[in-house]
């Protein structure tokens, strides 16, 4: 029997036209309808790659394993086979919170595939270190998985108006619970294992792709202390920080975000 196509286990969808293809990459408890606000937009322009994440979205869950996607690295390979069997190279990856070192990683394995990287509130490495602030303390990680396998939905109900940090766009909230609402308790659980247990700070230097960082004034999530780590440890980084608040800023300054992207991918 034939392998099913990467592009219909992730449910890939190709906008627009033209020479550049932009590649949006969501993150936890999103899918691509995360880039809702961007993508329109962006495919006036250009090509837009959208897809989701393996156990996401309308992902084929037949097809998740957690044996398989223990790591950060195996959503790294996916997106590689899902850019060879589109035939796609040297593309703007566009890479939301866990989707940033999941692109980072990807490009440093096979340069050719990518032009540039906007890495879109993400994070090397979540819990604090000697030296390094990551945002979470060991506390906070333990309270919170045990949080999501006591009551999955009181979790999600409680955690996205702390990560959408907008607490006068209720709006923003109710859509993340929903998001995270719908994903299964089970993979929920073990992606956000491998998101917060993760450390790629030493792949930081790898990469020699030109790199924007965008960045939210605040965002529990990720604090602006990390953005500025990447900034200081990519080679070619620069960091963007946005006039906005919270991880979500494509969806509470999505006109910011949108603008970011194209300026990026525009420049020599």
């Amino acid at each position: 029997m034939e392998p099913t196509p990467f592009s219909r286990q992730n449910k890939a969808r190709v906008l627009g036209a033209g020479e550049t293809t932009i590649v949006l990459a969501h993150g936890f408890g999103t899918d691509q309808t995360a880039w809702r606000h961007q993508a329109p937009t962006l495919a006036e322009r250009h090509r837009v790659l959208l897809f989701d994440h393996m156990g996401a979205g309308r992902s084929d869950l037949s097809a998740y394993s957690p044996r398989r996607y223990q790591s950060l690295r195996s959503y790294a390979i996916d997106l590689l086979l899902l850019l060879e069997e589109l035939a796609l190279e040297d593309v703007v990856y566009v890479g939301h919170s866990m989707s940033g070192m999941i692109g980072l990683l990807a490009a440093v394995e096979e340069p050719s595939r990518f032009r540039k990287l906007v890495l879109l509130g993400a994070s090397p490495r979540y819990l604090d270190d000697v030296g390094y602030e990551g945002g979470f303390k060991r506390a906070d990680l333990d309270g919170l998985y045990r949080a999501m396998q006591t009551n999955f939905h009181a979790w999600a109900s409680g955690f996205a108006p702390i990560v959408t940090g907008n607490p006068d766009r209720p709006d923003l909230a109710r859509d993340f619970a929903a998001s995270l609402g719908a994903l299964r308790p089970d993979i929920a659980l073990t992606v956000a294992r491998v998101i917060f247990e993760s450390d790629h700070r030493g792949d930081l230097p790898k990469l020699a792709h030109p790199t924007l960082v965008l960045q939210s004034q605040a965002d529990v999530a990720v604090p602006i202390s990390v953005g500025t780590y990447l900034a200081s440890h990519i080679p070619r980084a620069e960091l963007q920080v946005l006039d906005a608040t919270g991880h979500m800023p494509h969806w509470s300054a999505p006109e910011q975000v949108t603008r970011a992207i194209l300026s990026f991918a525009a420049s020599a």
